[in-house]
């Protein structure tokens, strides 16, 4: 499924079946854990349409091998696919491990800034690198913060965010 159909999908998939979800990711993320010999806690949460799946370190466990943006992007990916085979639906869970969530969303706001900081020197828009429909939903939401208007651009790969002054 591309990002466009991804971002298109309805939020009204039901609280069971994200609970499903969340249980079969835990599952396979567990399963993971076991064969890198690492140990982590899981948590399962569903919000705004989506199953979320935390991993985080148990007391003495090293998940930074796993927290990469890469990494993470990639394991939940894999993750979706391991929800799909069972369930037979697309998921639009979201794999968080360590923290690199929420450090992700701190970085976005600082790209988001920058850009802000061109347009308010004069810049009519500032073009940001392309990532995956979560982070540009992430980075819309931002940008609203800030009173400027986005909007998603290119396809695939290269799909990216234009913040600019006004629609």
């Amino acid at each position: 499924m591309t990002d466009i159909q991804a971002e298109a999908q309805p939020e009204t998939t039901d609280l069971s079946q994200l609970e499903a979800e969340g249980d079969i990711a835990a599952d396979y993320i567990e399963e993971l854990l076991d064969i890198a010999d690492l140990d982590g806690d899981i948590d399962i949460d569903a919000r705004n349409g989506r199953a979320y799946l935390s991993v985080n370190a148990t007391s003495g466990a090293n998940l930074a091998v796993l927290s990469k943006p890469e990494t993470v992007g990639a394991l939940q990916e894999l993750t979706r696919l391991a929800v799909q085979a069972k369930t037979g639906s697309f998921s639009r869970l979201i794999l968080d491990i360590g923290g690199s969530r929420d450090a992700r969303k701190s970085e976005l706001g600082r790209i988001v800034d920058r850009a802000v900081e061109k347009l308010e020197a004069g810049a009519t828009e500032a073009a940001l690198p392309p990532m995956s429909s979560y982070e540009r939903k992430l980075v819309h939401d931002l940008v609203a913060e800030h009173g400027f208007h986005s909007e998603s651009r290119g396809e695939g790969a290269d799909r990216h965010t234009v913040i600019s002054r006004t629609a």
